[in-house]
């Protein structure tokens, strides 16, 4: 397909992607000048009526979705049996090969990620759209980090005769929430078990249920439990594991309700006073362990009637009392009435003992803490505590606390006599590094330069332009050179060459001369040289380009030789002929269509002509030696006539041509056809 273009529009450079059901080509939108991806139907669904219908139902659905998060819809159409839906062109890399590449993600990275996701959701299910497909490979992160959601419904297209032709749905079955692998309706909660599945996806580098086939893989989801993630990953956030708990649970009303509470939840849980929540109950958890199998003892003989008929409270206290055999009432209140006497007495005394030694020392005081305060409010602090600040006051380098700031005091939460000297010690801040030159060398000398420095491979971001350079040189970087930054902490962003933007060669074939030219300075090309050869193609029009053929990826300042056609060869002939045909019903009206093949190429269209009589329609044909002419003639749109020309030498002695208005063989009833190519202007009867 690539080189095609569809609805005159839209022009197929290259394949991008492709699943069980449709193929994905990066394609240029001619009207409006811009980069799109098309997404064509394979072709043994193409005659599936049903299938096409509910396809193309579904696009329109998803067209109507207008969000930063979901890709846009901006075309769907139908050339014969193909069927198309051109979308926004995402210039990047899908989640799944991220996952295959970097996992596991960090905390705070794919909480973004999944939040994004999220809302492309919520907006989604607000306009009663459920993608029923969410996964990795659905999922396209673009060089800018904006996460994008693609595939909106698709889900909904697939029929029972799909199923097991294209493997679409078995091989999303990691990702299916339980009342999908059921095959029952599946709602917005389905939606959000699957997103779960991708954040435990994302911290854990794996995938919490796996299995020998898609059936053991659905059966997991719907009977068994799956790993915690912070047993896979111990970093991850009780906060985030909760989020993730929460929306795998197999019951749908213990999910989350809607995607924008799961996404209020996201954007607060790395927040520091929940990173340590407790973990998150459900009491159908309970449940499920009171339905364990029990020992229970044996029913005896003088229990059944209790068991069948459980005795009834009545207002007779005696009864009460002494229903078990007893003699007098159980005096239950004595012995907790003399605990809580006793109790009272006990703490009475402490109070008393607390109070009595405080007043013995009324000098001393409890000294604040003021670690991590800054220096001046600290001081301030134990002064008016009643202290008093032991000079000089020390310094130290520290990594976690800030410069200027307490790293410790001597004293700290304990009592002291009044006037007591504090020591403090303060931080001078972190040693800072100085930032190396690493313009001019590879991505990957600059990126062990860093780590051996210290810096995390993944706070090493690239960030792709195109250059001159060789691909991977390292063009610019943040921070600059020689400028003071934390290895620990920083993010360091390397702009890297990825050489020469490349750009599909423009179509010179049967341009003049002064046209392709034009062409050729406007794509920043450079004409190298200009050949002219005898062609069958046009006089003066291109008929060959080199090196680079139509839509072929070339760069800024290629050199291009173009090859304009001087005239035929000089072994060429020109036949004139002349075609005789006849309506169908002499007097009425027939529409005559003759298509012809010659040395200029194959089925060339002559044009129609409606005639009521037998009528002579002269054609020229260009023959060569190594390629014969024919004529192919229809009328009133049905096959009536073909006949060939072949290439022949003119007789020595000039014979003359046959008589154009002669019958021919036919049968003259105007059904019929003869032929004589003759010598010269040639005639052909029908």
């Amino acid at each position: 397909m690539i080189g095609h273009t569809l609805s005159g529009r839209y022009e197929l450079l290259a394949r991008v992607g492709g699943g069980g059901m449709a193929l994905v080509y990066k394609a240029k939108d001619l009207l409006l000048n811009r980069f799109v991806a098309v997404k064509i139907l394979r072709q043994q669904f193409t005659h599936d009526e049903d299938f096409v219908k509910r396809f193309r139902r579904e696009a329109q659905a998803a067209a109507s979705l207008s969000h930063p998060n979901i890709v846009s819809i901006y075309d769907v159409g139908q050339v014969e049996d193909t069927h198309y839906i051109v979308m926004e062109y995402i210039d990047g890399a899908n989640l799944n090969e991220i996952i295959r590449d970097r996992a596991p993600l960090q905390t705070d990275e794919a909480v973004k990620i999944t939040a994004q996701i999220c809302d492309a959701l919520e907006h989604a299910h607000h306009n009663q759209i459920i993608h029923r497909d969410i996964k990795p490979h659905n999922i396209l992160i673009g060089n800018n980090g904006r996460v994008k959601v693609t595939d909106f419904g698709i889900a909904r297209a697939v029929t029972s005769s799909t199923i097991t032709q294209t493997g679409s749905v078995v091989g999303s079955v990691h990702y299916f929430s339980p009342e999908h692998a059921k095959g029952v309706i599946t709602g917005e909660k389905s939606d959000l078990y699957s997103l779960g599945i991708v954040l435990y996806q994302m911290l854990t580098g794996r995938l919490p249920f796996l299995g020998e086939s898609p059936i053991s893989v659905a059966l997991k989801h719907l009977q068994d439990t799956f790993e915690q993630p912070r047993k896979v990953n111990p970093h991850i956030p009780q906060s985030v594991e909760n989020i993730i708990l929460r929306a795998m649970r197999k019951n749908p009303q213990e999910r989350y309700q809607s995607a924008r509470e799961m996404h209020n939840d996201l954007e607060t849980c790395l927040q520091p006073q929940r990173l340590n929540e407790k973990p998150v109950y459900f009491t159908s958890d309970e449940d499920d362990e009171a339905d364990k199998t029990r020992v229970i003892p044996a029913i005896r003989p003088d229990m059944r009637n209790t068991l069948e008929a459980p005795a009834v409270k009545t207002g007779n206290n005696e009864d009460r009392w002494n229903s078990d055999g007893l003699g007098e009432p159980k005096r239950k209140w004595i012995v907790p009435t003399i605990l809580s006497i006793l109790a009272i007495v006990l703490i009475s005394v402490l109070v008393w003992a607390v109070t009595a030694l405080k007043e013995n020392k009324p000098n001393d005081v409890r000294v604040p803490t003021v670690e991590g305060l800054e220096i001046g409010e600290a001081t301030q602090k134990l002064i008016a505590a009643g202290f008093t600040i032991m000079e000089p006051t020390l310094k130290e380098s520290s990594e976690t606390v800030e410069k200027g700031h307490v790293i410790k005091q001597s004293k700290k939460e304990v009592d002291a006599k009044e006037g007591s000297p504090i020591q403090l010690t303060v931080s001078t801040g972190k040693e800072l590094s100085s930032m190396p030159d690493l313009k001019g060398k590879s991505f990957d000398d600059a990126k062990g330069m860093l780590m051996d420095m210290g810096v995390k491979e993944d706070s090493i971001l690239p960030s792709e332009k195109f250059d001159e350079s060789e691909p991977g040189t390292v063009l610019d970087q943040v921070p600059k050179f020689e400028e003071p930054f934390d290895p620990a902490t920083q993010t360091v962003t390397l702009t890297v060459s990825k050489g020469e933007e490349s750009f599909p060669m423009p179509n010179l074939i049967g341009k003049t001369e002064s046209e392709a030219k034009a062409l050729i300075e406007k794509n920043n090309l450079k004409l190298s040289q200009v050949l002219k050869e005898p062609s069958y193609s046009e006089k003066g029009k291109v008929f060959k380009q080199y090196p680079a053929e139509p839509n072929e990826m070339v760069t800024a300042q290629t050199e291009i030789t173009i090859y304009i056609s001087s005239g035929y060869p000089a072994d060429s002939r020109e036949q004139k002929l002349s075609v005789t045909v006849s309506p169908a019903v002499e007097g009425e009206v027939s529409t005559i269509s003759i298509e012809y093949s010659d040395a200029r190429g194959d089925n060339i269209k002559w044009g129609s002509k409606k005639i009521s009589s037998t009528t002579s329609i002269p054609i020229t044909l260009i023959l060569s030696p190594s390629k014969d002419g024919q004529i192919t003639v229809y009328r009133d749109g049905q096959f009536l006539q073909k006949e060939p020309v072949p290439y022949l030498v003119i007789p020595a002695d000039n014979s003359p041509a046959p008589d154009p208005n002669a019958p021919g063989d036919g049968t003259g009833d105007g059904t019929g056809a003869g032929t004589d190519p003759g010598t010269g202007d040639g005639t052909t009867t029908q």
